[in-house]
Order: C-alpha cells, then sequence, then structure tokens
C-alpha cells in the first residue's frame, strides 16, 4: 500500500480501508457514497468514444482510428444526425414503405382470393385489381431517390470492410435513436397484453402495435426500401438502371447480413427483388449454390433469435415483444471439410418473428399472418425447429396448431421436412430419460393435431405426424435451460446454455448429412423457385389445391414422359409377342393349339413386363434426379397405371388369343378335309400318269388335258364334301346383348323381346328423344332460365355421333382381318358401349336409351359380321378351295409326263406364290407399330410424350394459322380434332419423304435375311442327308414358323419325287428369294396412297396415338378444356390452363352473351354456380369439389397465363357467337390489348417450352 501510495502520489483520504470493526454492509454504503461523491464532483465528463487520445497516449490500438471505420461511421452519421422523429423520417427518407405498399400486398392477395368481388364480373374485377396495382406502382416510381437512400446505396457499394463498418455503426446509431421511444411503448404493449381484460384493451394493443412498427427503425427498413424501388422499376420497365442493386444485396448475404424475405408489416415478398439477388448470388459463386435450408419457428420472445446466434455465430436482431417482424434470411459458408459430408456450399438460415397466441392473434387480425408464414418458412425448409417454451403449455398447443397445418401442406406438394423440437428454459437439463413419458405426450397431441388438420384439408383423417415430418420422439426433443441464470437484467448468464446449444448444434449437423438420403441440396435458384411458388400458394388460401410449382410441374412432366416410354415399351414388347404367338398359331395344322398354354404364357410374359416397368419406376423414384421427390405423392397413381395397363393389355392379349385359336380350329377342319381330298387327287394324278406312260404313243397337250379332266371330273364326283357350317350370327349378337341386358328392369327385357328382328335396327340414324331423358331431371332442365350450357338433347346427339363413328370404325376393322367371326368381337363392342355410357351419366339419360343405343348399334354390327361370316363361308368352301388348285395339277401331270425338271418352277411359284404374300403380311403386321415408334421417337417426338406437350403442340399450331375452324373444332369436338389431327400428321410426316418406304424395307430384309438364312440351314442339312422337295420345303417353313404364315396347299409339292433335284431346286430358289427382294423393294420404294395404308394395317397407329395423347378424355365440368394427367388410372384430372367458359358453349341466358369468366378465377372467388349436378342449387365455386372431386382446378400459375384464351374469345367473338347462336361475350377492354406473341408467350410459359 506504501509503495502504491507513493508512486501514484495518493494522498490518505484516497484510501478507504475495512478492517475487522466495519462490516460488510457498512463498507459497502460508504464505497458506494465514495463514488457518487467523486461523480457528482467531477466536472469534466468524456464519452467512452471520445478516449481515443487518451487511448493513443497509452499506446492503445483501437478500431475506430482505421480509415475504413471512420469513413463507414461518417456515412452512418449522415443518415441518422436527420433522424429527430422516426416516423416522419420514415415518411419522407422511406417513402415506398408507407400505406401504398401496404395497400399494393392486400391487392395481390384480393387478386387471388377475390373476396370483394361483390356483384361486380369477375374477369371485370381482376382487371380493376390489376389496373389499381399498375397505378400504385406508377405512384412508386414517381417518388425520386431520397437523399438518405443516396446515402445508404452509396455506403454500401464501398468495399467489403467499409460497409461492414458502415452497416455496424448505422445499426448502433439507430437503436440508439429507437431506444427511449421502444422501451416505453414495449412496457405498455406487455402490460396490456399481460392484463385480464385483454379483449377489452383490443383497440389499444392494435394502436401500440402500430406504433410500435412506426417507431421501429433498423437496416432492414432501409433494405426494404431498396426491395420496393426494385419492385417499381421492374413494373414500370426500367429495372436496368437499377440492376446494380441486386448485386449489392447479395453481396450483404455473402458478407453474412440478414435480408428480409418476408415483410413483416406488409405481410408480402418483393417476389421479383429477392428472385434476382439470389440470381445474383447464383452468378457471384460460380453456380456452386447447393443450401441446406433451416427454420426456427415459436411463439414471440422465446428465444428463437438468441438460439440461431448462439448456434451459428451469426446476429439476427435480439429484442424484446414483437419489434422484429416477417422472416429474415442469413447466409453461413460451410468449411471446405465440411462440405463435402453436407454435400452443400451454404447453409441457409431462417429467422422469423414469433407466432401469436391465438387471442392475441384474434385481437389483432393476425391469425392468417402466422399461418402464411410458418407454411411459408416451412415450405422452404430442410429442418424446422420448433421453439418451444416449458412455461406455457396452453400456448404451445396452439402455436403446434399453425404448424402442424404447414406440415400436413407440405407432404401433399412432395415435401417432408425434418423437425426438431427444442424445449426452452428446462429446469433440470440432465432429465432427457425422465422426459420420456413429456415427449410420449407431446407425440400423441401432435397426432391428435395432424389428424383434425387432416380433415380440414379433407385429407386422409388417420395419418400421423410421423407420415408427413422426419420426427423421431427420441431424438428430435432437446432441453436446454434458460439464458439467464435468475431475473435479467442483473442475472449472469448461464453457461449450461451454450452447452446444451452446442450439443443440439452437432445432433443437428448429423441430421443435415443424413438430408442426402431423401434429396440432394438444391440450388439457391431451386431455392428461390419454391419461394415464389409457395408465396403464390399462400396467397391463395386454399392451399394443398392451389399448389404449383414449376419445379413440382417440371418433375411430373419427367415423370410423364417416362412413363410414357415405359408404357410404350410394355405395349410394344406385348404385341410383338401377340404376334408372334399368332403366327404359330396359324402355322399349327397338324393340331389344335392349346388356348391354356398360350394363356400360361402370357401370364408368364405379362408378369415379367409388369415386374420390370414396376422396377423401372422404383430405380427411377431411387435415382434423386429431377426432384423425384417432388412427386413422390404421385408413385402409388402410377404404379395403379402400370397394373391397370397391364389388365388392358391382358383382356385385348386373351380376346385375339382366343379369337385366333378358336378360327385355327376351324381353318383346322378345313385343312384337314382339304389334305383328305388332295391325297385322293395326288394318287389318282400320279395312276394316270403311270397310265399314260404305259400307252407307247406319245400324247399330245391336248390328249393330256383332256385325260386329266376326265379324270378330276370322276374323282371330285366321288370326294365327300362337307360344307362349313354356316351360323347366325345376328341371333349370336342379339343372345349376348340379352344376356348383358338381364339384370335389368322388366322394361327393358319388354324392350328386347319386341325387338325381334335385331338386323332391321341401325339402318337410319339415331335420334335422341325426350323419352331418353329423366322426366323430372329433364322437366326442370327446359324450364330453369338460369342454366349455361348447352341443350341436353344436342349434346346426346353429339356424343352419339361419337360414339356411334367409334363403333363403326371398330366393327369395320374386324371386317377387314379377313377371318372368321368370333363371339368376343361383340363382347368388345359392349364393353365399349358400357364405358362410354358412364361418361353421359351428367346428362340424365335413362335405362331406355342405353337400350335403344345397344339396339342400335347392334342392328349394325351383326349384319357386318353375318356379311363378314358369310364371305368366310365362301372363301373357304371345301369344293371352291380345291377348284382353285385344278389348273395347278393339271399343269404338274403335264411336266411330270413330259419329264420335264420342275426345280425352277416350283422354286419361282413357291417364291411367288408363298413367301411373297407372307412377307406381305409380315411387313404390313409390323408396319403400323413402327409408324407409332418412329413418331414417338422421331424430330417430333416430344409432341406425343406428354399430354400436357401435345396440347402445347396443339395451341401454338393453332395461333401460327390462326384459322377459325381449328379453334371451333377443337373446343366443340375434342376427340374428334385429336383423331384428325394425329392423322394428318403421320400422313404429312410419311407422305413427303422416303419414312414409310425406309420403314417398309427395313422390316422387308428382316425377314429376307431370315429367309435366306432357313434356305441356308436347310441346304447344308441337304449336304449330309438326302431329302425330297417336299422336305426340304416343309423345314424351311418349320424354321420360319414363329415370324411368317407360309401356305403351300396349293404347290403340289408331293408330286415332285425326284431327289436328284433339290440341290437344283435349292439354288433356284436362292436366285428367286433375290429376285423378290429386288421386286418388293421396289414395290416398297413407289409410295401409296398413305391413309389407305394406315387404314388397311392391322394395328392402327392413329388410333393407338391417339389412345396415347386423349387420355381419360375427361373435360373441365365448366370450361370444357381436357384433362392432362398421366398415366392410366390417375386420381385427379387436372389442366395447365383453362379458358373463358363462353369458348365450351356457355352463354347467359337471360342476355344471350358467350360467358367470359374463368374458372380458374371463379372457384377461388365468392361466385356461385349451378347445373343440374347442384340440383339446380346455387353452390360456391369455391366448393366445386364436392361435386367434383376429382377435378383440381390450380389458379393460374401468373396473371398472364390465360393470355391465349383471352386472345382467341377477342379474336373470334363474333365467330364463336355467330356458331353458338349466341351474342358476343362481354369481356374485359384489357383483353383487347393481348397480342398474338403476349398470347405465345403465356402458353410456352404455362408448358415450361423455353
Amino acid at each position: 500500500m506504501d509503495q502504491i501510495k507513493s508512486e501514484l502520489q495518493l494522498q490518505k483520504r484516497q484510501f478507504l480501508v475495512k478492517n475487522r470493526k466495519i462490516n460488510d454492509a457498512d463498507f459497502v454504503k460508504k464505497l458506494r457514497s465514495t463514488v457518487e461523491s467523486i461523480i457528482r464532483n467531477r466536472p469534466h465528463k468524456i464519452k467512452i468514444e471520445d478516449m481515443t487520445a487518451i487511448a493513443k497516449e497509452f499506446g492503445i490500438a483501437i478500431d475506430e482510428e482505421s480509415t475504413e471505420c471512420q469513413t463507414g461511421k461518417q456515412c452512418a452519421a449522415a443518415i441518422t444526425a436527420k433522424i429527430d422523429n422516426v416516423l416522419l423520417f420514415k415518411k419522407k427518407q422511406l417513402p415506398l414503405q408507407d400505406e401504398d405498399w401496404k395497400k399494393l400486398a392486400k391487392l395481390e392477395k384480393e387478386e387471388c382470393r377475390l373476396r370483394k368481388a361483390g356483384e361486380k364480373r369477375i374477369e371485370d374485377y381482376k382487371c380493376q385489381l390489376q389496373k389499381e396495382i399498375k397505378e400504385l406502382r406508377e405512384k412508386q416510381n414517381k417518388h425520386d431517390l431520397t437523399e438518405a437512400m443516396k446515402c445508404f446505396i452509396c455506403a454500401i457499394s464501398n468495399s467489403n470492410k467499409e460497409r461492414s463498418f458502415f452497416l455496424k455503426w448505422l445499426k448502433l446509431k439507430l437503436d440508439d435513436k429507437a431506444r427511449e421511444k421502444l422501451s416505453d411503448l414495449r412496457n405498455q404493449y406487455k402490460e396490456l397484453c399481460n392484463a385480464d381484460h385483454l379483449r377489452e384493451n383490443k383497440i389499444k394493443i392494435t394502436e401500440l402495435d402500430q406504433q410500435i412498427s412506426n417507431s421501429s427503425l433498423g437496416i432492414e427498413h432501409f433494405m426494404r426500401e431498396i426491395g420496393q424501388i426494385y419492385e417499381a422499376a421492374w413494373a414500370k420497365g426500367s429495372h436496368q438502371q437499377f440492376q446494380y442493386l441486386s448485386s449489392l444485396g447479395a453481396d450483404l448475404l455473402l458478407d453474412g447480413f440478414p435480408l428480409e424475405l418476408l415483410d413483416g408489416d406488409a405481410s408480402n415478398i418483393p417476389v421479383r427483388w429477392v428472385t434476382d439477388v439470389l440470381t445474383k448470388l447464383h452468378e457471384k459463386v460460380q453456380r456452386k449454390s447447393r443450401v441446406l435450408v433451416v427454420t426456427v419457428l415459436g411463439v414471440q420472445s422465446t428465444g428463437k433469435s438468441t438460439l440461431l446466434n448462439t448456434m451459428f455465430g451469426v446476429q439476427f436482431a435480439v429484442s424484446s415483444s414483437r419489434c422484429t417482424r416477417g422472416a429474415f434470411m442469413l447466409l453461413i459458408r460451410v468449411k471446405e471439410d465440411l462440405k463435402e459430408e453436407l454435400n452443400c456450399d451454404f447453409i441457409l438460415v431462417i429467422d422469423t418473428e414469433g407466432l401469436k397466441s391465438p387471442e392475441l392473434a384474434e385481437l389483432e387480425d393476425s391469425y392468417e399472418h402466422d399461418n402464411e408464414l410458418a407454411t411459408l418458412v416451412i415450405g422452404l425448409s430442410d429442418i424446422t425447429i420448433i421453439n418451444v417454451s416449458m412455461g406455457n403449455s396452453i400456448e404451445m398447443k396452439d402455436i403446434l396448431q399453425i404448424v402442424v397445418h404447414a406440415f400436413l401442406r407440405m407432404k401433399e406438394v412432395g415435401k417432408k421436412p425434418n423437425c426438431q423440437f427444442v424445449h426452452q428454459n428446462v429446469g433440470n437439463v440432465s432429465a432427457h430419460d425422465n422426459n420420456a413419458r413429456d415427449r410420449k405426450k407431446l407425440l400423441q397431441q401432435l397426432n391428435a393435431m395432424i389428424q383434425v388438420a387432416a380433415r380440414m384439408e379433407k385429407l386422409d383423417p388417420n395419418i400421423q405426424f410421423t407420415d408427413v415430418v422426419e420426427y423421431d420422439p427420441k431424438h428430435s426433443n432437446w432441453y436446454i435451460s434458460g439464458l439467464w441464470n435468475g431475473v435479467t437484467p442483473m442475472a449472469p448468464v448461464n453457461t449450461g446454455y451454450s452447452e446444451a446449444v452446442y450439443e443440439f448444434k452437432k445432433s443437428l449437423i448429423e441430421v443435415l448429412k443424413s438430408c442426402n438420403d431423401q434429396k440432394p441440396p438444391a440450388q439457391i435458384t431451386e431455392f428461390m423457385e419454391w419461394v415464389k411458388s409457395l408465396w403464390k400458394a399462400v396467397k391463395y388460401e386454399n392451399f394443398i389445391f392451389s399448389f404449383k410449382n414449376s419445379l413440382v410441374a417440371e418433375a411430373y412432366s419427367n415423370l410423364c414422359v417416362e412413363y410414357g416410354k415405359w408404357e410404350w415399351d410394355f405395349q410394344k414388347h406385348m404385341y410383338n409377342w401377340l404376334a408372334t404367338a399368332e403366327t404359330r398359331i396359324s402355322n399349327t395344322k397338324n393340331k389344335s393349339s392349346n388356348l391354356d398354354e398360350f394363356l400360361n404364357r402370357l401370364q408368364d410374359e405379362l408378369e415379367s413386363q409388369e415386374n420390370t416397368t414396376l422396377d423401372k419406376l422404383t430405380k427411377y423414384y431411387e435415382s434423386k434426379d429431377g426432384h423425384v421427390n417432388l412427386v413422390e405423392s404421385y408413385r402409388a397413381t402410377f404404379e395403379i397405371s402400370i397394373k391397370t395397363l397391364r389388365t388392358e393389355i391382358e383382356n385385348s392379349v386373351t380376346n385375339k388369343l382366343t379369337a385366333a385359336i378358336d378360327f385355327q380350329k376351324g381353318m383346322k377342319k378345313v385343312h384337314d378335309a382339304y389334305g383328305k381330298h388332295k391325297a385322293i387327287l395326288e394318287e389318282r394324278v400320279l395312276k394316270l400318269l403311270g397310265d399314260c406312260r404305259n400307252i407307247n404313243e406319245g400324247l399330245s397337250e391336248e390328249q393330256l388335258k383332256k385325260e386329266f379332266e376326265k379324270m378330276w371330273e370322276e374323282t371330285v364326283k366321288g370326294l365327300d364334301f362337307k360344307d362349313l357350317e354356316k351360323r347366325d350370327i345376328v341371333s349370336d349378337v342379339y343372345n349376348q346383348l340379352r344376356k348383358q341386358l338381364k339384370t335389368h328392369a322388366v322394361s327393358v327385357n319388354m324392350v328386347l323381346n319386341e325387338a325381334t328382328d335385331l338386323i332391321e335396327y341401325g339402318k337410319t340414324h339415331f335420334n335422341v328423344t325426350d323419352g331418353h331423358f329423366d322426366r323430372a331431371w329433364y322437366k326442370k332442365h327446359l324450364s330453369d332460365n338460369m342454366h349455361l350450357s348447352t341443350h341436353p338433347k344436342e349434346e346426346a346427339e353429339a356424343w352419339v355421333k361419337s360414339i356411334t363413328e367409334q363403333c363403326t370404325a371398330f366393327v369395320s376393322h374386324k371386317k377387314s382381318s379377313k377371318t372368321d367371326y368370333h363371339e368376343t368381337y361383340t363382347r368388345e363392342l359392349l364393353d365399349m358401349l358400357d364405358v362410354k355410357l358412364k361418361e353421359i351419366k351428367k346428362l340424365n339419360t335413362n335405362t331406355q336409351f342405353a337400350v335403344d343405343l345397344k339396339l342400335h348399334i347392334c342392328g349394325f354390327a351383326a349384319r357386318e359380321f353375318q356379311q363378314m361370316h358369310t364371305h368366310f363361308i365362301v372363301v373357304n368352301d371345301p369344293r371352291k378351295h380345291l377348284e382353285n388348285s385344278r389348273q395347278q395339277y393339271c399343269s404338274d401331270f403335264t411336266d411330270l409326263y413330259h419329264e420335264k425338271d420342275q426345280s425352277l418352277k416350283k422354286a419361282e411359284e413357291f417364291t411367288e406364290r408363298c413367301l411373297k404374300p407372307a412377307v406381305r403380311e409380315y411387313v404390313n403386321k409390323a408396319l403400323g407399330i413402327d409408324i407409332q415408334d418412329e413418331m414417338l421417337t422421331g424430330a417430333d417426338s416430344v409432341k406425343y410424350s406428354t399430354r400436357s406437350y401435345f396440347q402445347h403442340s396443339i395451341l401454338r399450331e393453332f395461333l401460327e394459322e390462326n384459322h377459325f375452324n381449328n379453334f371451333y373444332f377443337y373446343c366443340t369436338d375434342y376427340e374428334g380434332f385429336v383423331k384428325g389431327w394425329i392423322l394428318n400428321r403421320i400422313i404429312d410426316q410419311f407422305s413427303n419423304s422416303k419414312a414409310l418406304s425406309d420403314l417398309e424395307v427395313k422390316r422387308f430384309e428382316v425377314i429376307t435375311k431370315k429367309i435366306q438364312g432357313a434356305i441356308e440351314k436347310e441346304k447344308n442339312k441337304t449336304l449330309t442327308k438326302s431329302e425330297t422337295i417336299f422336305m426340304f420345303v416343309k423345314n424351311i417353313c418349320s424354321n420360319l414358323n414363329s415370324d411368317i404364315v407360309i401356305s403351300t396347299d396349293n404347290l403340289g409339292l408331293t408330286l415332285i419325287q425326284d431327289k436328284a433335284n433339290t440341290d437344283e431346286f435349292t439354288g433356284y430358289l436362292q436366285d428367286c428369294v433375290n429376285d423378290m427382294k429386288k421386286s418388293l423393294s421396289a414395290e416398297f420404294s413407289q409410295g401409296c396412297d398413305i391413309k389407305k395404308k394406315l387404314n388397311s394395317l392391322p394395328y392402327k397407329p392413329q388410333d393407338e396415338l391417339f389412345k396415347r395423347v386423349f387420355g381419360c378424355g375427361k373435360l373441365c365440368p365448366f370450361c370444357k378444356v381436357p384433362c392432362e394427367a398421366g398415366g392410366q388410372d390417375h386420381k385427379e384430372h387436372h389442366a395447365s390452363v383453362h379458358r373463358p367458359k363462353g369458348l365450351g358453349m356457355y352463354k347467359y341466358e337471360r342476355s344471350g352473351k358467350l360467358v367470359e369468366t374463368i374458372c380458374t378465377s371463379d372457384v377461388y372467388s365468392e361466385s356461385t354456380f349451378q347445373n343440374s349436378d347442384t340440383e339446380w342449387k346455387f353452390h360456391p365455386c369455391k366448393g366445386y369439389r364436392k361435386f367434383y372431386p376429382d377435378w383440381n382446378i390450380a389458379p393460374d400459375p401468373s396473371i398472364e397465363a390465360s393470355d391465349y384464351w383471352k386472345y382467341v374469345l377477342m379474336k373470334f367473338n363474333e365467330k364463336f357467337a355467330e356458331v353458338y347462336e349466341a351474342k358476343p361475350a362481354d369481356a374485359p377492354a384489357e383483353w383487347r390489348k393481348i397480342t398474338k406473341e403476349r398470347a405465345l408467350k403465356s402458353i410456352n410459359e404455362v408448358y415450361n417450352m423455353k
């Protein structure tokens, strides 16, 4: 003490000494009074920041001395020096955040929700909203860049170091400016919120909340202003001059500063600003921007920001009460050593404002805001941290209800985030095992909540929380003690808090690593797409049915493209298998084919192909490419589609196999009888040959023919010819019809009993009468004056025309097959009718209609099938069949008599009469499938890859041609139009090139090579083993019995006995096959009538392509656009873009004008509709799924999405009105400004065609 006193020259009064006589309390009291006296009497006071000079004297280095720090401080001071009143400063210097921005945000939501349309027409109301939005943006654009914003932008444009110092200084100075005012307001807010009479204080709480918002001023407000400047400039089209702003935003993110994602004051996202900032960031990091997203959600003032700051070393704003609003995102670079494990470049952390308790939310009308916030950030997250306070379990439960709704919505759009619960302010952190009961109870609560949410969202009510979220009760719950040991502000920091957070962080990193197992981390550009689509869906409220994401759409489109390939592989394989099976059946002449044997093989083949296709689907999902996780919900649908495809192929092939085997059995009888007759004739021919040779005198040609004719007549007279049994096909068709309708009412049987002669039906046009409809429904329909559709009789007649054309084509196809009638044909026809009759149920047609239509179709079919059978009987008459070979036998007889070498002749006859027809049949049988394969794999294959691409191709072509008739037939007869369009495309592709002949030649060369191989194989055999020409040819046919059907009945080969002629015959045959190759190549190269050719093919590619792109054929119940959903058996129908109802023949009954509204607007508005399905009662358009549960009418992806059909309506308004017998639609004037280029752009964007 003495030494210190001496060195520092201190006096005795400057020492306070405590001895045993003075207790602690007295000593502290004395110490305090002394310090107070010194401070009070000290005349010179100095701020810490002004102690720079003194610090220099002592050699202490100070940050503030650096040039960068001083520059940053000056820039910050230049801004804050002008702030006297925060509210006035924000109005003058940050003008784009005033009420206009909030109004803009509300207008954008109203544009989606259309709640306040009232009596206004929806499309007019939408145009009005768009006009108001445009005016507000123009008003924003009138503001010049303020001085404060110029200073701010200039400062953040400096070097990284200067920018960092500037932002730190600005934050300190802004906090200092706002502290005094905000502190008082927050205290008042707390007192009112904690008061017993919460509802009575509603107005005061709302006012205080607004004052807190108005009095808050931080860096985020300046960045928000930049965002609004950018958005306004973009709306005006002058954003290029502000392009550098997005680059600055990206720099700030890369420097670790938070960027506002959701503006909490206006509850809106500046989508264009956020998008461009993230795009710039993606460019700045050389497109290495893979991110994993971590989000925290929880009740207000539960330490969410503190948790993130502690865990990641970041600096989210930490404040009590509800000052910080919205959601902020912050990028954390991943170190190189961790990049490989996490497989990402950045961790993107999203901090959110606290969710309010339901009571507070109701007072401030912010429950909707909290729902939007939760849905948005959970949708963006890979991991969602739910931060809950153990002090208020009731409030926690209420908040979790919001969270589970958000998780449920994510499941429906293909996302399954990981969920981690952090329980803060836990007394005994070490008691994790003791909390097992609480964890179990929490899971039970979550399961109950998710089931309630599922019922509200009209989803599976038996769903579990773990079905929608990656959640493990044991490892996904963390218990963390409070940050402070005691009561703030004097309480010390709890060191256990940081330790517990660190353990949680280590676990979180492991969870992030496991995220790669589900899907690889997305690039920041993909995150950007999710921001846009999630926010858009949130704005529509009805989230699940309105969600439409370009990434999901692309993933679904890719899946549909792949499925189309698998489907075609399956179909092509089974068609080739069937063709081989039919060939084998036709070549089985010595014994009847066994149907069961072929059906067993069919089952094996189907099982193999089904499993192969299912494996392709499984591998596709396991690949994790192309965002397959986003279409996980469609997996079951496509699995069902594969099984449905298998069933359809099985039914079709079974029917064809049955018919082929029955036909072969019938033909075997013909061949057996013909064989017996032929054997007798050949024996007589050889006997006559011997007799003639025994005559010493040589016989002339005339004499030989005379002897042959005499022998022929005598032999034929002695043969027992049994004609083929002629069946009554009309009766068979009638009996099958009767059998099918036997379960119907007595009245049906009475009608059938009266139909004594089925053949008299179907001769004239089918007339739809009033008696074909439900009487009560029809009467009410006609009397209703609000109906918007066409007359039911007209609709029914159009439908009848369509089904009649299909049935006629089916019957004609069967008739042209040159086979006998089979009962399966009628069965297929009736099944086709039943499927089609289901489509017309909405018109309430009665049983009488179904019976009359079936009688009409079956009457026509019965006549055609009877003719088919009669023709078959005539062609296969045994006597006629034998007579056809008369000249052949006569010629062979004379050649044998003159001992001519018949090798050349028989080789030519075998080639011309047997091989050439068989080759033509082979090529024709395969040509249809080759044409379809060319269409699906050629240059224009994308048009047929999915139904969406097909729609785009058609609509784009329409726009280029701009002919009214195209649009008219497309809208009124979609099925007929598509059939015609596909046929024309095939004709166009194969008429003006060698494409068709190339396909024919390719197939022809394949089979010719096989024929030549079979001949060479038998030729090599004859070198070691002698055989007759008859056996030689028979063996060749046997080798080819899986490829072509060769008939040698009329060749008379058994008459040739000379074995020495086989070698010569082989040589001649090889020459003849070469000649055939040349002649058929020339024939195929000549070209033909492609349309006639297509109609003659057994496999019609135009019909199969139609089935592929036409899909289910369902039309939107409102605007009649076709469904574009992929797969055979999808659960929901949807279309990429809908159109004004007037184009679907709807008109207002009172005014007679075409309806201009679009259902994508109606179903999200307060509009109502009525029709027969609602029993003519008005029903909200929003609730359309009550009557059409299998239709999902999503909102337009953008304002411009429906520009195409708006343009069409405006372009041909008068013409559509004329053909629909209506008045032109009264559409908004804005629609007339839509150009052809805008229309094309709209469908390119809707169908994602770059």
